[in-house]
């Protein structure tokens, strides 16, 4: 499953050590790889903290919205965990299957060929990780500065400051050491987890003080609005997106300890977790305000702590703001994996699968990854761009759920730790197709603009990867680059020293 002879000079790693790096004659070393530090609490932590961001503490009101009563936003909050758990169980055995970093990059390149491969990866590079992270850090600086500014919204400059000092300073620390990376996402995966404890504990003193009244099933189910098959398709759409980062754990798999045993675990564990926290978050939310009320707050966490915590209600803003910051380091962290191995396999350039000679971490990658999201903060179109792209971001999950049954048909013998029935991955993409219609139909011009962004890498790949005989002036350039840049970062590249290789 190859796309292609490679250029010469270079060789695609075999095993996970020389995956993660490969000899480094030019800097005088032997070799370097990426350590497997990564244990079953700190893959727990980087799970439930890329999928628990500020969505849930700030608008489960478009589950809420389109679902049209309390009782079926619960619902759909429960199926959407269930599929959420489907998923992550297809990408648990592509994971220990195919058992390199870069997530459903590396999948589908594997089972579908270079140029999906490429265009998932493009996706991602240009719009995705450096929105999301965008986003999530301007979410984080709102959140801090908001006391500072009781009146009135934050200054947009002083946003963006602090959104930039936040993602240079987690920069910083996940380059420095892969285990202060995994530390700091297990602290701060435990404070949102506390807080949201705290919501639900609130939320049973409520149910036991008799204010339940819309969880009785005559009034649950009572719509503020007709049922619509479209809205409900859109509040699963919705509950997909809160459940989003499920998968993050696959762009890892080479630096865990002992991966055919913590990846299915840490997946074991981390979904019922998110999904019982979400759904009992949201039941809490409505003892204490009406569907009314909930669907009028911007930060429904922060509406809920102003009803019930009194002069305690700083605990809900604070929560938020831990829970953005420790999300921007899990997205950091998984992301420059992501590029890192799109690198190594020549479809991005290859200073980026440069691994640091000491302390073992992708240096170039994360620097990448901040620049791109730096630059993302200038822009104001950022939200615009994550809703283009979101459909897209969906769409590969089900052609990678896919590419599971294509390799069952392709490879019947290939050796799985994990092997799980093929009617999991069906109902999957049963319920992925069911989305993907209703978005389409719903959206139609966000969803085309989505695919046209895509497939602007198509003539970037012909032209980046697939072209072996590229100017030798080119090629020295490169080469020269890399030199520089190898006595700079003090990294090791990978063997070829070309810019694009196949």
């Amino acid at each position: 499953m190859t796309d292609g002879p490679r250029q010469r000079g270079s060789a695609a790693p075999s095993t996970s050590e020389d995956a993660a790096a490969d000899t480094g004659d030019a800097a005088g070393q032997s070799s370097v790889a990426l350590k497997k530090e990564i244990g079953l609490v700190s893959a727990c932590g980087i799970i439930v903290g890329n999928i628990i961001g500020s969505g849930i503490f700030v608008s489960p009101k478009g589950v809420l919205e389109n679902a049209s009563s309390v009782g079926l936003a619960l619902i759909v909050w429960i199926i959407t965990g269930v599929i959420t758990a489907i998923g992550a169980l297809c990408y648990a055995e592509l994971g220990v299957t195919i058992p390199k970093s870069g997530g459903d990059y590396s999948y589908v390149k594997d089972i579908f060929g270079g140029l999906a491969g490429f265009l998932r990866l493009w996706i991602a590079v240009l719009v995705i990780y450096p929105t999301n992270q965008a986003v999530i850090a301007l979410t984080f600086s709102n959140y801090v500065l908001q006391p500072l500014f009781p009146t009135c919204f934050p200054p947009e400059n002083g946003l963006r400051l602090l959104a930039a000092i936040c993602l240079l300073l987690l920069t910083w620390v996940n380059c420095a050491s892969v285990r202060w990376a995994t530390r700091v996402q297990d602290v701060f995966t435990a404070g949102k987890l506390l807080a949201l404890i705290l919501i639900i504990i609130m939320g049973i003193i409520q149910i036991c003080k008799g204010e339940y009244y819309w969880l009785e099933p005559a009034n649950a189910f009572e719509p503020f609005q007709d049922y619509d098959v479209g809205l409900i398709a859109l509040a699963f759409l919705q509950g997909s997106f809160a459940y989003g980062g499920w998968n993050f754990l696959n762009y890892v798999t080479e630096e865990l300890v002992d991966p055919y045993v913590n990846l299915p675990r840490a997946i074991f564990i981390s979904i019922p977790l998110v999904t019982f926290v979400y759904v009992f978050a949201n039941i809490a939310y409505v003892t204490a305000m009406s569907p009314q009320e909930l669907l009028a707050s911007n930060a429904v966490a922060v509406t809920f702590g102003e009803n019930l915590l009194g002069v305690m209600s700083w605990i809900m803003p604070i929560s938020v703001a831990l829970s953005t910051f420790g999300g921007v380091n899990g997205s950091l962290f998984t992301s420059s994996r992501l590029f890192f191995a799109g690198a190594r396999e020549g479809h991005l350039p290859s200073l980026l699968a440069m691994i640091h000679v000491k302390r073992c971490t992708p240096i170039p990658a994360l620097l990448f990854t901040c620049i791109s999201t730096l630059l993302m903060l200038c822009t104001s179109d950022m939200y615009t761009l994550i809703n283009y792209v979101g459909f897209i971001n969906y769409l590969f999950y089900g052609v990678t759920v896919a590419g599971q049954i294509v390799l069952r048909i392709k490879q019947p013998d290939m050796h799985r730790p994990i092997k799980i029935s093929l009617v999991w991955p069906v109902i999957y993409l049963l319920f992925w197709a069911f989305l993907l219609i209703f978005s389409l139909y719903s959206e139609p011009v966000v969803c085309g603009i989505g695919l046209a962004i895509m497939l602007t890498g198509v003539p970037v790949y012909f032209l980046g990867v697939y072209w072996d005989n590229k100017p030798q002036c080119f090629n020295t350039f490169v080469g020269e680059l890399n030199t520089v840049l190898l006595k700079v970062l003090q990294a090791m590249p990978q063997k070829n020293p070309f810019w694009f290789h196949k």
